[in-house]
C-alpha cells in the first residue's frame, strides 16, 4: 500500500544566477578540454560537486594553488581575496573568473570608497569563502562578526560602515543596524545583500504554508541554505531539512499528505526531481 503523496516542487528554488554562471563555464571547458581546476567547493553541494568531478573538475585549496602552474583555475561565484590574483600571476595561471555579479560590486565597493582611518564592519559567517575575499580588500582590517554580542569587548571608533556578505537575512542586517545606532555610533550601512536571495524569504513564506510537509533540500555547508530552512521552519512547523535522498525517512508522511519541496540557492533542480520522484514511490 502506497502513500499517495502529492508532491510540488518550488519553481523560484534552485540555483540563483551566480551559480548558474559558474557551473555554466565549468562546464563549458570541461566538454571542451577535459579538465578543470576549481578554488573551493564550485558550490556549497556535495551531489552537484560529485557530478561535476566525474566531468574532470578537480577542487583545490589555497595551499594547492601555490604548487600549481600554467594551469587554468576556476574562480568560483563567492569570490576571491586580492592575493589570490597576484598568486596567479606569479604562477602563470589562467583563471577564470565567474565571482557573481552582486559580490564583485560589493568588493569593490569595500575596496574603493573609504578613507584609511574608517573602521569597516562585515556582518557575515566567519571563514566563509566571501567574506574571506571581502575582508581581503581590506588588507584584513575589516572586522568580520556573525552576532553582535562578539563586538562587545571590541574597541571602535565612532565612525563605523557597515556591510553585509550578500546572503544573510535583511531583517537582521537592519536590526544590527538599528542597535549600533542607538549605541551612539556614527554609522553608515550599505544594505549588500542580494535581493535574489532576500526575495526568496517571501517567497518561501508563502509557498510551505500550502502544504502539509515541507522538504528543505540543501547541501549541510550552505549558509544561505540554513537561513532559509529557518525561514521554512518558521512557517511550517512539519519542515525536513536533507541533502540526499537517502535522508527521507519515510515515517515523517502520511497517506494523501500535501508535499512541496524547496532548497537553497547552491541546491541544484536535479536533486530536488530526484527527491520528488523518491516521495512519488513511496
Amino acid at each position: 500500500m502506497g502513500y499517495n503523496l502529492n508532491v510540488t516542487i518550488d519553481k523560484s528554488s534552485g540555483f540563483c544566477f551566480g551559480v548558474v554562471y559558474a557551473i555554466d563555464m565549468a562546464e563549458d571547458i570541461l566538454d571542451n578540454e577535459g579538465h578543470l581546476y576549481c578554488l573551493g567547493d564550485i558550490v556549497h553541494n556535495d551531489e552537484e560537486v560529485e557530478r561535476l568531478k566525474a566531468k574532470g573538475l578537480k577542487i583545490i585549496d589555497h595551499e594547492q594553488l601555490h604548487q600549481l602552474h600554467n594551469e587554468k583555475v576556476l574562480i568560483r561565484a563567492h569570490g576571491e581575496a586580492p592575493s589570490t590574483y597576484e598568486l596567479a600571476l606569479a604562477n602563470n595561471l589562467t583563471l577564470i573568473d565567474a565571482s557573481c555579479p552582486v559580490v564583485l560590486k560589493l568588493q569593490n565597493r569595500i575596496k574603493n570608497s573609504h578613507d584609511d582611518d574608517e573602521q569597516i564592519l562585515i556582518f557575515g559567517k566567519h571563514g566563509h569563502a566571501e567574506v574571506i575575499g571581502l575582508q581581503g580588500q581590506t588588507n584584513g582590517k575589516a572586522i568580520v562578526f556573525q552576532d553582535l554580542a562578539e563586538l562587545d569587548h571590541v574597541e571602535l571608533p565612532r565612525n563605523i560602515t557597515l556591510y553585509s556578505q550578500t546572503t544573510k537575512s535583511v531583517d537582521k542586517f537592519y536590526q544590527i543596524k538599528d542597535e549600533l545606532i542607538s549605541r551612539g555610533f556614527d554609522l553608515k550601512a550599505n544594505d549588500t545583500i542580494c535581493r535574489q536571495v532576500s526575495n526568496r524569504y517571501e517567497e518561501l513564506e508563502k509557498f510551505v504554508s500550502n502544504y502539509d510537509k515541507i522538504i528543505f533540500v540543501s547541501g549541510k555547508k550552505s549558509s544561505n541554505g540554513k537561513v532559509l530552512y529557518d525561514v521554512c521552519k518558521k512557517h511550517n512547523q512539519e519542515s525536513y531539512f536533507i541533502s540526499n535522498v537517502e535522508e527521507l525517512n519515510p515515517e515523517w508522511f502520511s497517506i494523501n499528505d500535501k508535499i512541496g519541496i524547496c532548497g537553497a540557492t547552491s541546491t541544484p533542480m536535479w536533486l530536488m526531481e530526484k527527491v520528488k520522484l523518491e516521495l512519488e514511490s513511496l
